[in-house]
C-alpha cells in the first residue's frame, strides 16, 4: 500500500468529482457549501487524504469562532471509507494535527453515514465523545420523487393530499428566483416563524450566501410563494447529486390559516422531479415522536407527504483543548433549556 499523505485541495473540480462519486446524503461537504460559509465569514480548510497519488478521502473545515469556544466543524465528514481503519486513523490523526496548528479547543464531525452501533464504538475507540448537540439535519425524511405525481400523491398522508388538491384552487403562485436580494424575503418571513416556534433562526446574510454560491452552478433556487403579490412562505432549496433539500424556510403569520406551505412543498416537490433529482430531502424533522418536542409540528407536516425516515450519525467532538469540556458543559445547559 502507499504511503497516506494529507494535502489542501485546491481544484475545485477534483474535489467535487471525488465526492459526487460517492453519491453523498449531502451537499455539507460540498464546494459550494465551503464557499457559502466563506462569504458569511468563516474560514474554510479544505483537506485531502492521499493514497500515493490517489485522492481517498476529504474533510472540509469550516472555522467557528464563537465565544464557547473556537473550533472546527466537519459537518457531512470527513467523507472516507469508515470500513478502512488505517484510513479513518491517518484522517483523524491528520485532523488533530491541523487543529492543534490552530489552535482551536475541539472538532466537531458528522458523518455521512448512518447511525449504527459499529461506527459509533468506532469513533468513541479513536477518541471522539458523543457531541452535546446536533449538528444539522442529523434526523430527516426522504422522498422517493422518481414516482408519476400520481402515485406520490396516493403514498401521502388522506389529509394532505386533499389539503394540496384544494390549495390548487385558491389562487397561490410560486415564484422562482435565484437573485440574492430576494432573500430579504425568506429572511423577514422566517422572522415571524421564529417568534412562532422560538427558535434560534438564520441571518439574512447566509441566505444570500447560499443563493450566491450554490446559484453559480444551478444549485439553488429560493421559492417564494405568493397571492395576490403577497409573499406567504418562503424557501431555499439546494439541489446537489441526486437530491432537492428543503434546506431553509419561513412563513408568515396569516399563512397559518390557509393551504400556502402544501401548495409550496408541492410544487417545490414537482419542479425537482423535472429538474432531474431522485429523492427530495426535508432536512430536519424530531428525533423523536414526542408530540412535546418543539419541532413535533413541523415534523407532523412533512411526514404528511410520504418519505423514509433517515437517521444519520450524530455529531461527535474531538477535544484538542481541555478547555472543550467548558464548552460541553455550556451546550448541554443549552440544549436542555432549548428542549433539543
Amino acid at each position: 500500500m502507499s504511503k497516506l499523505v494529507t494535502n489542501e485541495v485546491l481544484d475545485k473540480d477534483k474535489w467535487e468529482s471525488f465526492l459526487l462519486s460517492r453519491k453523498p446524503g449531502t451537499f455539507l461537504q460540498s464546494w459550494n457549501w465551503g464557499e457559502a460559509n466563506k462569504l458569511t465569514g468563516f474560514k474554510i480548510k479544505r483537506l485531502g487524504f492521499y493514497e500515493g497519488k490517489v485522492l481517498v478521502g476529504i474533510a472540509q473545515l469550516i472555522h467557528q469562532p464563537a465565544k464557547r469556544g473556537h473550533h472546527f466543524l466537519i459537518p457531512g465528514g470527513p467523507v472516507i471509507d469508515y470500513g478502512n481503519k488505517s484510513l479513518f486513523k491517518f484522517a483523524t490523526e491528520s485532523i488533530i494535527e491541523y487543529a492543534r496548528k490552530e489552535k482551536v479547543w475541539f472538532v466537531r464531525i458528522r458523518p455521512d453515514m448512518a447511525d449504527s452501533k459499529n461506527l459509533r464504538d468506532m469513533l468513541t475507540k479513536s477518541g471522539y465523545v458523543s457531541a452535546p448537540m446536533h449538528l444539522h439535519g442529523e434526523h430527516t425524511l426522504i422522498l422517493d420523487i422518481t414516482k408519476d405525481e400520481e402515485d406520490l400523491l396516493k403514498g401521502m398522508r388522506k389529509t394532505t393530499r386533499y389539503l394540496i388538491r384544494k390549495s390548487m384552487n385558491e389562487g397561490y403562485k410560486i415564484r422562482v428566483s435565484k437573485d440574492p436580494k430576494d432573500a430579504d424575503i425568506l429572511s423577514r418571513l422566517q422572522i415571524e416563524t421564529v417568534k412562532r416556534h422560538r427558535f434560534v433562526g438564520f441571518t439574512k446574510k447566509l441566505f444570500e450566501a447560499q443563493l450566491e454560491a450554490f446559484g453559480k452552478d444551478n444549485q439553488s433556487e429560493l421559492f417564494i410563494c405568493e397571492k395576490n403579490g403577497v409573499p406567504l412562505v418562503a424557501a431555499i432549496i439546494i439541489f446537489y447529486g441526486e437530491k432537492a433539500f428543503y434546506h431553509h424556510s419561513g412563513s408568515s403569520e396569516s399563512s397559518r390559516s390557509t393551504n400556502a406551505s402544501y401548495f409550496t412543498q408541492w410544487e417545490i416537490i414537482k419542479y425537482s422531479k423535472s429538474a432531474g433529482k431522485k429523492y427530495y430531502d426535508f432536512w430536519g424533522i424530531a428525533p423523536t415522536d414526542d408530540p412535546r418536542h418543539r419541532f413535533a409540528g413541523v415534523t407532523t407536516f412533512k411526514k404528511g407527504f410520504g418519505g423514509v425516515r433517515i437517521d444519520w450519525m450524530h455529531a461527535h467532538d474531538l477535544a484538542i483543548s481541555s478547555l472543550y469540556w467548558t464548552t460541553r458543559a455550556f451546550e448541554t445547559g443549552r440544549r436542555i433549556i432549548r428542549r433539543l
